[in-house]
């Protein structure tokens, strides 16, 4: 039987080549959460060229000074892209044409917010929709426009949330957001499919990050964790090793799926 603590999180997995030579692009890349996890993962896993997206200019200058330090600078680039703007979205793949084009697209950008319906206006809601859902929309679409031109296929790993299936007070917004993004994601792998171009997505509960603990309270906080098997929250780059499973040659009869990276009790 483990001694392992269930408060312990694991030891940082390795590097194995898992997309050796592939170009990846990345939204909302930068900082310190699970697209900056997932760009330092993918480079970790051999990929040939990385595009990270962010609206925020310092972290993705600070991020393009760490990364192109550490793997080297003419693996990474970084451009200011804001998912609500089409021809910001249709950038970062330009970008990765200097690799060659784009091979996997993870869709990371989101926004949430806690109201109550009872509460909540329509800039609200439309702006959480419009960067959490249809943003997604927009980089699936150009992702996939670019995999079918080039014909060699390819992959779109989406960020959904368990929201997307459970009920949370305050969510409305964020959870409608996510269940359509986990329905676009079997919507589009059905459309793709014969391109050779897979579409899946994660569904993760609890990642903590500080950016997360800037804008969630203490009081929310304790209480998602307590709802964790585990007793506490997923590390970032937990959720970015599916994300890079989920992109790589393991899950090549995978597409339409959503797998739920949480320890969440049911």
């Amino acid at each position: 039987m483990s001694t392992v603590p269930l408060y312990a999180a694991p030891a940082y997995v390795g590097g194995h080549g898992l997309l050796s030579e592939k170009v990846v692009v990345v939204t909302a890349g930068a900082g310190a959460g699970i697209g900056a996890s997932v760009v330092r993962r993918a480079l970790e896993e051999g990929a040939r060229g990385v595009v990270v997206g962010d609206t925020h200019e310092r972290r993705l200058g600070e991020a393009q000074e760490a990364l192109a330090k550490e793997f080297g600078e003419d693996r990474v680039r970084t451009l200011v892209s804001d998912v609500t703007r089409q021809d910001q979205v249709d950038a970062l793949f330009d970008a990765a044409d200097a690799w060659g084009g784009v091979d996997v697209m993870i869709n990371n950008a989101g926004l949430g917010g806690t109201a109550s319906m009872l509460e909540m206006t329509d800039e609200q809601w439309s702006k959480v929709i419009d960067i959490s859902l249809t943003g997604t929309f927009r980089c699936v679409r150009a992702a996939g426009q670019r995999m079918q031109r080039s014909g060699k296929g390819g992959v779109i790993v989406n960020n959904a949330s368990v929201i997307g299936w459970r009920a949370q007070e305050g969510q409305a917004h964020y959870a409608a957001a996510k269940a359509g993004v986990m329905a676009l994601t079997r919507c589009a792998a059905m459309d793709f499919a014969a391109y050779g171009i897979r579409v899946n997505a994660v569904a993760p509960s609890l990642a903590m990050h500080p950016f997360l603990a800037k804008v969630t309270s203490d009081e929310l906080l304790e209480e998602l964790t307590s709802r964790e098997a585990f007793g506490r929250a997923a590390e970032p780059w937990e959720v970015a090793n599916v994300m890079v499973f989920l992109a790589s040659d393991y899950s090549s009869y995978l597409t339409g799926e959503v797998i739920s990276v949480s320890s969440q009790h049911a």
